[in-house]
C-alpha cells in the first residue's frame, strides 16, 4: 500500500461520492459523464483531490476519490456541483428541457469514507494497545 505525503504527515484518505440529479430526472448518458468527470478532475486539482474511479446511473454518479487532510470537501464538493451544473446546462442544451431551473444536481449527496479494514478490526487494534 502506497501512502500519500505532504510536509508533516503521511496519509491515505478514500471517500465515496454520490451526486444525485435534481428530482432524479434521468438526464445522465456517457457523453454529459464523460463531461462531468473532466470537470471533477480540473476542480480537483484545486483541491488536492485524486479521482481513483467514476461511474454513473441516468440520475445519479458515483465517484471514489482521494483528498489529503486538509482538504475542505463540503467545499470542493459545492464547487464542483456549483460548476457542473452551470457549464452542463450551458453546454447541453437539451438537459435544460428536463430541468428548467438552475440547479442540475440535487442539493445533498452522500459521502462516505473508505478504508482498507472494517471499523471492528480497527476498534479491536486500538483496544489491544498497550497488552502484550
Amino acid at each position: 500500500m502506497k501512502l500519500d505525503s505532504n510536509n508533516h504527515s503521511v496519509f491515505l484518505m478514500h471517500y465515496h461520492l454520490i451526486l444525485s440529479v435534481k428530482y432524479r430526472r434521468k438526464v445522465i448518458h456517457d457523453d454529459i459523464s464523460d463531461y462531468a468527470k473532466e470537470i471533477f478532475i480540473r476542480i480537483g486539482e484545486n483541491y488536492n483531490i485524486t479521482l481513483m474511479e467514476w461511474n454513473h446511473d441516468n440520475d445519479h454518479i458515483h465517484v471514489l476519490f482521494k483528498a489529503h487532510p486538509n482538504t475542505e470537501l463540503s467545499k470542493f464538493i459545492n464547487a464542483y456541483k456549483s460548476a457542473s451544473s452551470r457549464l452542463i446546462k450551458r453546454d447541453f442544451p437539451q438537459v435544460r428541457e428536463r430541468l428548467w431551473k438552475e440547479m442540475f444536481w440535487s442539493k445533498s449527496f452522500c459521502l462516505l469514507t473508505t478504508g482498507g479494514a472494517p471499523i471492528e478490526i480497527i476498534k479491536k487494534y486500538i483496544e489491544s494497545q498497550g497488552q502484550k
